[in-house]
């Protein structure tokens, strides 16, 4: 999902301003309740624990006569012996039974294209212009958006884009798709040394194509996987579609044991490249590039020793019953005929308020009890008793050590970073990998997570959150925990690393792009 779609829009009506709502502002209680439904399916674990500490307390107590008249009475109390047995036996098996299955992230990759993918900002105006489809006062604008887009010099736009003219085909678009995620499974398989018959469920999301065969049998056609493979192709989900692919892998999982389940997270652009005149559309065009990550998932408890990181919790949140939410990215046609993938002004609006739905469900799951009892003291103090305060915004940097934050755009990131009081340490994957990569919608979280491995930041025990916003409108967030220290000079095949060390570099608020 681009963020940058205030910039221009459909309709001369007034629109509301181009930002994203305050947090400080109001919530909705129905979506506390939901994050405290979440936390109460929990609660066993929580009510067990002081019972076990106490009653570990207690036998420490006892004394070696204590144990002799209790090994006594047990003896002549056979019933109570056999009834609390089976009372165990029968509670243990209910838990074996009924807990969830761990979900390991085994390991993942990032395609990387090659040097002659590589497209300046004064090679896209260029192309631009040699189009001979915009207006002046277009290519202006797509300059304007360029200079403050936070993209760099080095991002990857296919060659369909940036031939003259301008050949986007069927047959170029799938040769897009196979590079880009062949690529990338390619460096997951050999990150992983799994087997492509090992690999049971797979699920590829890619928003705008969707060719007939799809592209999961693209994929299962090329690595000759198994004929009984569980296999998903999700569309037209947006940005967010990856962290959907995760929650439905991770769902797949639970009923399929012992499984490798692998996603594979895309966009491909070209056939989705705008050549009209409506400024809302053109938008995408200047931030959206080539990118891909496939990433391997096990519930097999084996391989707890090897994977990188356990999914904690996954929340999804849907505002689709919105009109206003549903409308404010869609694909359509323009006065011309021309399709593109039209943004809204409402969309920043619209963003802030998913983000805000989805944190406050996300919250009572991950934040510390401290956090926790002064957000509700606040809540009620303004819900219940109408006193005149401002609800206390939980800090989120005391629930995680790592932020990977879509990089749609760079206003969307402005907002965050101050609502949530982030510093620009943790915003730094998000506005490098935007500035080096550009918009490569779902795959991006990877690619910002990859830069926190390129840098030596993941410690066994950090806690990840992955957030992604989409079509639809969605807002989506991941929770992973590191299972080991993720050491840089053993990584394999990840994009950073032979240029890590000239990461970060200052992003300008405004980079002037000069074109001959």
């Amino acid at each position: 999902m681009s963020t940058e779609g205030n910039a221009g829009g459909r309709a001369e009506s007034p629109s509301p301003p181009r930002r994203l709502p305050d947090f400080l502002q109001s919530v909705r209680l129905k979506y506390v309740k939901l994050g405290y439904h979440y936390l109460i399916t929990h609660g066993m674990y929580l009510l067990l624990t002081p019972l076990i500490v106490l009653t570990a307390v207690h036998l420490s107590t006892l004394s070696p006569a204590d144990i002799a008249d209790l090994w006594t009475h047990l003896r002549f109390n056979l019933l109570s012996v056999v009834a609390c047995s089976t009372l165990l036996v029968f509670l243990s098996t209910v838990y074996v039974l009924t807990r969830p299955r761990p979900v390991y992230l085994v390991d993942f990759a990032c395609y990387k294209p090659g040097p002659e993918r590589r497209c300046s900002r004064e090679t896209f105006m260029r192309c631009s212009t040699l189009t001979g489809n915009f207006t002046q006062a277009n290519l202006d604008f797509q300059r304007k958006i360029l200079e403050r887009s936070g993209l760099g010099e080095d991002t990857y736009i296919p060659p369909a884009l940036v031939s003259i003219p301008p050949n986007p085909s069927m047959d170029l678009a799938r040769q897009e798709a196979q590079v880009c995620m062949f690529g990338a499974i390619d460096n997951l398989l050999a990150k992983t040394g799994v087997k492509p018959k090992d690999i049971g469920i797979l699920v590829v999301n890619c928003s705008l194509f969707n060719p007939t065969p799809s592209l999961s049998a693209m994929v299962v056609n090329h690595y000759k996987l198994r004929g009984n493979i569980i296999s998903y192709n999700l569309g037209g989900m947006g940005c967010s579609a990856g962290l959907l692919s995760i929650d439905l892998a991770k769902d797949l999982l639970q009923v399929h044991p012992n499984s490798y389940a692998m996603v594979v997270s895309t966009e491909n652009i070209t056939l989705n490249w705008y050549f009209g005149n409506n400024k809302s559309m053109l938008v995408s065009n200047c931030l959206f590039r080539m990118g891909c990550a496939a990433i391997l998932l096990s519930n097999k408890r084996s391989d707890r020793r090897r994977s990188k990181y356990e999914l904690v919790h996954t929340v999804r949140t849907h505002k689709g019953a919105d009109d206003k939410c549903f409308s404010c990215v869609t694909q359509e046609e323009d006065d011309s005929g021309k399709v593109g993938v039209a943004l809204s002004k409402d969309l920043m609006a619209v963003a802030g308020d998913a983000l805000k739905t989805n944190i406050t469900t996300l919250g009572p799951l991950v934040l510390p009890v401290s956090e926790q009892l002064l957000f509700m003291a606040t809540l009620i103090g303004k819900k219940l008793f109408k006193m005149k305060i401002k609800p206390y915004i939980p800090d989120f940097k005391l629930a995680f050590e790592h932020f990977c934050i879509h990089a749609g755009g760079r206003a969307v990131l402005d907002e965050i970073e101050k609502n949530m009081d982030l510093t620009d340490w943790h915003m730094e994957p998000s506005r490098m990998t935007l500035f080096r990569f550009g918009n490569t919608s779902s795959s991006s979280l990877w690619y910002e997570l990859s830069y926190s491995e390129a840098k030596g930041r993941i410690r066994r025990h950090d806690r990840i959150w992955q957030i992604a916003f989409g079509s639809g409108f969605k807002c989506n967030s991941a929770v992973w925990k590191a299972l080991r220290s993720v050491n840089p000079a053993k990584e394999m095949n990840n994009p950073w690393m032979d240029e890590i060390d000239t990461f970060p570099v200052e992003v300008p608020k405004v980079s002037r792009v000069v074109v001959d």
